[in-house]
């Protein structure tokens, strides 16, 4: 019998089905704990039923996927969880008997290799770089997100998440704009502002351009809230 390895574990050993159903009620314990974040940072039940509201119609690949993003912008969502914790809930679903569940829970080799596909799939962080002076971002795999073309950047750490890809403020030639981290630069804002802050609500962006005060969505300039206007 060949010997179990990390390396020939997936390959020789996994049981699709397993693996499909595990991945399945893991991705639902990560929405859980996604769910538990938002309420208890923000309070506001409307924001958690956008999160999920967003992530129901998606496949189980499209859920890890998005829910990664989510972490990705919001890390301390994931500040203090405990992986085994999730796997272990996952195959509380996933298994039909007691015995059978301490079975797969005891079983050193399985337990590493799920838990070593959670942190694969969830734990997707992108990287701020520097090459010549100039900022760019890449994510987990080092693929270019953003080119390092900028004097300054900032990602946006929002609670709501509609899996809409949230602009990021950038620097270029002193004055500051809105860039897509889509692998393209793609301009939502022109480089034509003195700053730009983020906001808690929409329009999440505020921006000054000499004495005068505009605010900022994801496809530029929009019209404030009436009690928010403040063009001087």
């Amino acid at each position: 019998m060949e010997k179990i390895t990390q390396e020939n574990f997936n390959s020789i050993y996994v049981d699709s089905i397993e693996q499909r159903q595990i991945d399945h009620f893991v991705c639902k314990e990560m929405g859980r704990q996604i769910h538990r974040y938002i309420k208890g940072m923000s309070g506001r039940k409307c924001i958690m039923e956008k999160f999920e509201e967003a992530l129901s119609t998606l496949t189980v690949p499209e859920k890890e996927e998005a829910i990664a993003r989510y972490i990705d912008l919001n890390r301390k969502s994931i500040s203090g969880l405990d992986f085994k914790l999730v796997l272990a809930r996952a195959v509380a679903n996933y298994c039909d008997t007691f015995d059978y569940m301490l079975a797969f829970i005891n079983n050193r080799e399985k337990m590493k290799f799920y838990l070593e596909r959670i942190r694969s799939k969830y734990i997707r962080f992108h990287t701020v770089v520097e090459r010549d002076g100039k900022f760019g971002i890449v994510d987990h795999e080092g693929k270019v997100l953003v080119s390092p073309l900028y004097d300054f950047l900032r990602t946006c750490y929002t609670y709501v998440d509609d899996l809409v890809t949230m602009p990021i403020i950038a620097q270029r030639d002193g004055k500051m704009g809105l860039i897509l981290p889509d692998r393209k630069d793609t301009v939502v804002a022109d480089f034509i502002y003195d700053d730009i802050q983020l906001r808690d609500e929409y329009p999440y962006f505020e921006a000054k351009k000499g004495r005068r005060k505009v605010f900022l969505g994801e496809k530029g300039e929009v019209v404030a809230p009436a009690d928010k206007q403040n063009v001087t």
